[in-house]
């Protein structure tokens, strides 16, 4: 562990530690105030050296230093966490007990080395999982924590503890391959240990760094290698070395902000040094006995807060067992598997259907049991880290507090805002923005969902608590104040979208709802070459279809008119109408979303082609010949032939409806044509009733002459007539179906008419009613007590059996059959 430099008298101690473990931190303490040195060196962003009293203020742990950076090619955020029995940490405080100078020595969180993590201090297992998988068989344990805690953390020679951990990482290393991120974090700290060794003379040095890294740094140490640190900086080997800037153009920083044990568990997913952090803490505290013995408790107590029953027996007994398990493991003292392993033994009952969770690294599965699920909260704690008053924080913390306060939104409970007024306007936009951002304890209840939407007041929650501190803190990365802050989230967000354009529906809205809707160039930018190069119809038509309400009918978000919002219709108008021209396919089940997206094209053109400048005449030229294309699916043509149908164009429905009489195919074009022209399918269906009445009240008066209604309905046969609708004409076209067509066309069918609201279901309900002539109920033949289909395939069924029955002779012939009426 000690090393003397051919050039330096100083001595030099190299610890190698697991971040976040309690017996690395009793090393690092014992051997501080055993030596006493001059300088503690410890793995930790250097930038942050020159901040140290404010890291050392006196917070209540665990605190992490948050760490952002941006520029135009890169978006990073990391953290560097410490709880009381961190390594680090004790390296820090007992450094300066002991009055040496304390100096963090790896390079800082915004660096390229890091562009792969967003924590400084978890340990990438991955690296060594060959070494690790190995030892787990030669000890006959699950995993590397397991492993660690049977040769480190349970108890053993405290003697003999360095050398144990020096073996360890050292067969570690020498298996495993470092990459160019850590050769180079590697080299930038050996030039710092020959720096200190230069100014330390004869008195020691130590060094804190993680495992893996040791006996690489002190090798570059001891060779005089390595004297670039991988940063683009140089020394002349006497000075410290300098700390790297960011890039010109750059935006980064560091801050102080309150940690928490459970985003140190890795039963939550975040890959720590090390899980089940209150199990540790009361480790470090008070060993282990104190801990197994407090913490058996504590699940008992949270046990029985569950109406689980738990006796003073079962309490004896998960005591009894985890001192068993030790001892048949060979432990001095319980660990935390055998804590675990004995709670689950005396207290679970039932046969558990999933491995326990602690003989792998990795979340909470869903469905655990019960019991188990407690064991792990238990062992994984609540503690929230508190900053010490007046520790500095970023500019967005004080204008989210100002504007919360000024617009009395500071409290806590239910918060109704009215939308019509000025002040309500702006108290939605602060509660939306925090919520972009991501600050817990804003929860809308209620509100619009759409520009078109005549909703006047939103509902929301509060609730303050103690993680919208730190989550402010770091939205700080983001913009000095709350509009700012949003605007690059919303900015972020959309050239995330890029890839998924369907997401910029979403972020559109959000930007209305914030009141950020004047965008920067570049978001404007981004969200145009996302459009340009999308290729999926229902996505686009989702962003359009939120744009032009938003620009059409928005009022009271300020959004009507946006030139930014007319763009994005532009955009999405024309690349419905490029992309909608190359679909082919033959007979397939309807597309709801590409139809929409048709139905909201149609929509802008009919509402914004004059302010917007959009091309009708284009837009009826791409109608036309998806509509006459043989290569288009069904329902695409059907939608085409209603897009221009519902914008002007001549048209002939029944002929088209004609066209495309087959089963296999009707009951898509109908769903195009009803969700492009429902509105007009239903105005033909009420002139032609109209015509109808007028038709039939002349042949009365006729009656003498002996001509009748019945001539009209002669002439009706032919293709376009006219007085026929085209849901007349379809009536007659399923009337004449046979059973088995009719039970090919009948899904598609229903699909198309859903396009009509109930109201709308009806009046064509009551129409086939009076075109056969008979009173009744029309709302009661959209209410029936069977499922259609269920009717329908009954009825396949039927006549499955029936042909069988007759080709045996036992059953009528098909003649009668086909005689049936349908």
């Amino acid at each position: 562990m000690a090393a003397r430099t051919a050039r330096r008298t100083a001595e030099i101690t190299y610890i190698g530690v697991r971040h976040h473990s309690p017996a690395c931190a009793r090393l690092v303490r014992a051997t501080i105030r055993r030596l006493r040195p001059a300088y503690v060196l410890v793995e930790g962003p250097a930038d942050f050296s020159g901040r140290l009293e404010e890291l050392l203020l006196g917070h209540d742990l665990p605190v992490a230093i948050f760490s952002h950076y941006r520029d135009e090619a890169r978006v990073h955020a990391s953290w560097s966490p410490f709880c009381a029995y961190s390594p680090e940490w004790v390296a820090l405080t007992e450094g300066r007990a002991a009055g040496a100078e304390v100096r963090f020595i790896d390079l800082p969180a915004w660096h390229p080395a890091f562009a792969e993590r967003r924590n400084r201090y978890a340990d990438a297992d991955e690296r060594y999982a060959d070494v690790t998988e190995r030892l787990c068989r030669t000890f006959a344990v699950d995993n590397s924590d397991t492993l660690w805690d049977h040769m480190f953390e349970g108890g053993g020679d405290e003697d003999t503890l360095a050398e144990r951990l020096a073996a360890y990482f050292d067969l570690v290393r020498g298996e495993s391959e470092a990459g160019p991120d850590d050769t180079a974090r590697e080299a930038y700290m050996a030039r710092w240990v020959r720096a200190a060794a230069a100014e330390a003379g004869d008195r020691p040095i130590v060094v804190i760094t993680g495992g893996f890294h040791r006996a690489a740094i002190r090798r570059l140490v001891e060779s005089g290698d390595g004297s670039g640190d991988g940063a683009g900086a140089a020394t002349d080997g006497a000075g410290w070395p300098e700390v790297p800037e960011p890039p010109e153009g750059a935006i980064g920083g560091s801050y102080l902000v309150p940690y928490s044990f459970r985003r140190l568990d890795a039963f939550t997913g975040y890959q720590s040094g090390m899980p089940s952090p209150e199990y540790y803490q009361r480790l470090w505290e008070g060993g282990p006995e104190a801990a197994a013995a407090g913490l058996t408790e504590i699940v008992v107590t949270r046990l029985r807060k569950r109406r689980q029953p738990v006796s003073t027996a079962d309490l004896i007994a998960a005591r009894t067992l985890t001192e068993g398990l030790s001892r048949l493991r060979g432990h001095s003292a319980p660990t935390r598997t055998d804590l675990l392993d004995g709670l689950v033994a005396a207290l679970v009952t039932d046969d558990l259907e999933q491995r326990l969770p602690w003989t792998a690294r990795g979340p909470l599965a869903p469905g655990a049991h019960p019991a188990v699920a407690e064991m792990v909260a238990a062992l994984s704690g609540d503690r929230v880290g508190r900053l010490f008053p007046g520790t500095p924080a970023p500019p967005l913390l004080h204008d989210v507090t100002a504007e919360l306060e000024r617009l009395g939104l500071d409290g806590a409970g239910p918060v109704t805002v009215k939308l019509s007024g000025d002040r309500g306007l702006r108290r939605s936009r602060a509660l939306h923005r925090l919520r972009v951002l991501g600050i817990p304890g804003f929860e809308r209840e209620s509100g619009p969902s759409s520009g078109a939407e005549p909703v006047l007041e939103e509902r929301w929650t509060l609730k303050p608590g103690d993680h919208r501190l730190p989550a402010l803190i770091e939205a700080g990365a983001y913009g000095a104040t709350l509009q700012d802050a949003a605007m690059a989230v919303l900015e972020e967000r959309a050239a995330r979208a890029a890839s998924a354009v369907d997401e910029l529906a979403a972020v559109l809205f959000d930007a209305a709802l914030c009141g950020c809707t004047d965008l920067s160039e570049r978001i404007a930018g981004t969200i145009a070459a996302a459009i340009a190069n999308a290729s999926e119809l229902g996505g686009i038509g989702e962003v359009l279809d939120t744009t032009l309400g938003l620009w059409r009918h928005d009022r009271l978000l300020g959004t009507a008119g946006s030139p930014l919002f007319g763009q994005v219709v532009q955009g999405c108008v024309t690349r419905v109408l490029w992309l909608v021209e190359g679909v082919r396919g033959g007979p397939a089940p309807a597309d709801p979303r590409r139809l929409r997206a048709l139905a909201a094209t149609r929509d802008a053109l009919l509402h914004a082609a004059g302010p917007l400048g959009l091309d009708r005449d284009a837009a009826l030229a791409v109608a036309g010949r998806v509509g006459a294309s043989t290569e288009a699916p069904p329902d695409l043509r059907g939608a085409a032939f209603g897009l221009g149908w519902s914008l002007g164009a001549a048209a002939d429905p029944v002929r088209a409806l004609l066209g495309a009489a087959r089963p296999q195919i009707v009951g898509d074009w109908l769903a195009g044509l009803f969700a492009l022209a429902r509105d007009e399918v239903l105005a033909g269906e009420t002139e032609s009733g109209t015509e109808r009445a007028g038709t039939e009240q002349a042949g009365t008066e006729q009656a003498g002459t002996g001509e009748s209604a019945g001539a009209e309905s002669a002439g009706a046969d032919e293709p376009g007539a006219a007085g026929r609708s085209v849901l007349a004409v379809l009536d007659e076209m399923i009337t004449g179906l046979a059973e088995n067509d009719f039970l090919v066309a009948l899904p598609a069918l229903r699909q198309a008419f859903e396009f009509f609201p109930p109201r709308e279901r009806e009046t064509i309900a009551r129409r086939l009613l009076e075109r056969r002539g008979v009173r009744g109920s029309a709302r009661s033949l959209l209410r029936t007590e069977v499922d259609p289909m269920l009717t329908a395939e009954a009825r396949g069924l039927e006549e499955k059996v029936d042909r069988l029955l007759a080709a045996d002779g036992l059953g009528p012939s098909d003649d009668a059959l086909r005689k049936e009426p349908v």
